[in-house]
C-alpha cells in the first residue's frame, strides 16, 4: 500500500525524488519561492522545492538534450515543479470562490505538482532572456490556453513569433513524456493524472 504522504523536508535522501539541481543545462527560478507570482508574496518559505520524482526529472533531463539538438542556444528555465500541498492549500485559498478558481486543482483532489510530476517551464533565448510567450506565467486569461491560440493568432492578440516560442517549448516536453494541459501554455504533466493521483504519495 503505498504511503499517501511524505514530509517535504524529506526529500534531499528519498530514493523516489531527485534534485533539479543534479540536471545540466536546466535553469531554475521557482517563482513562489520569490514575490514574483500571483499572490505577490514568497510561499515556499523555508522549504527546498527544487524536486521532482525521478521519472519527470529523467523526462526533464530528455527535454533539454533535445532542445539543445534542435534549438542551439535556447534553454528551458523551470518556474516550478514539487509545490507542497500546504503550498497548493495556500494558493487555492487566494482564488476560492472567484472564477479564476479553475486554474489550480482543489486541495482536495491535488495538484500534479504536489506529487512531484509537474512542471511549470518556459524558453530563455540565447542571450538568456525569456522568451516571449504572449503572457507571463501565471497569467490568469484566454490568452495563456493553448486552445485558443489559432483565434488569438487571426486576431492579432498573439503573434507568430510567440506561438514559435511556445511551440518549440512544447514539443521539447511532449517529446520527453510531458503532457500539456489546455489552460496554461507552461505546464506540462509527466504521466497519467489519474494514475499519478491513484498511485503516489504527495508531498506535504
Amino acid at each position: 500500500m503505498k504511503p499517501a504522504w511524505i514530509e517535504c523536508e524529506a526529500l534531499p535522501a528519498h530514493p523516489d525524488f531527485r534534485s533539479l539541481l543534479s540536471i545540466a543545462g536546466i535553469a531554475i527560478d521557482l517563482r513562489y519561492a520569490t514575490p514574483d507570482n500571483f499572490v505577490g508574496r514568497p510561499l515556499y518559505g523555508g522549504l527546498d522545492c527544487n524536486f521532482l520524482r525521478r521519472e519527470a526529472a529523467t523526462g526533464l533531463e530528455a527535454a533539454v538534450a533535445w532542445l539543445a539538438h534542435k534549438r542551439p542556444g535556447y534553454q528551458l528555465l523551470v518556474l516550478d515543479a514539487l509545490r507542497p500541498q500546504s503550498v497548493q492549500e495556500t494558493l487555492f485559498a487566494e482564488l476560492a470562490g472567484t472564477p479564476l478558481e479553475l486554474y489550480l486543482a482543489h486541495p482536495e483532489r491535488g495538484s500534479i505538482h504536489s506529487f512531484g510530476m509537474a512542471v511549470d517551464a518556459t524558453l530563455l533565448d540565447p542571450q538568456g532572456r525569456e522568451c516571449d510567450m504572449g503572457t507571463p506565467f501565471d497569467d490568469m486569461s484566454a490568452l495563456s490556453h493553448p486552445e485558443f491560440e489559432a483565434q488569438h493568432l487571426a486576431q492579432g492578440f498573439l503573434s507568430a513569433e510567440q506561438l514559435s516560442h511556445r511551440g518549440w517549448l512544447r514539443a521539447a516536453m511532449l517529446q520527453a513524456g510531458f503532457h500539456a494541459i489546455t489552460t496554461e501554455w507552461w505546464h506540462f504533466d509527466f504521466g497519467d493524472r489519474a494514475a499519478v493521483r491513484r498511485d503516489l504519495p504527495r508531498v506535504l
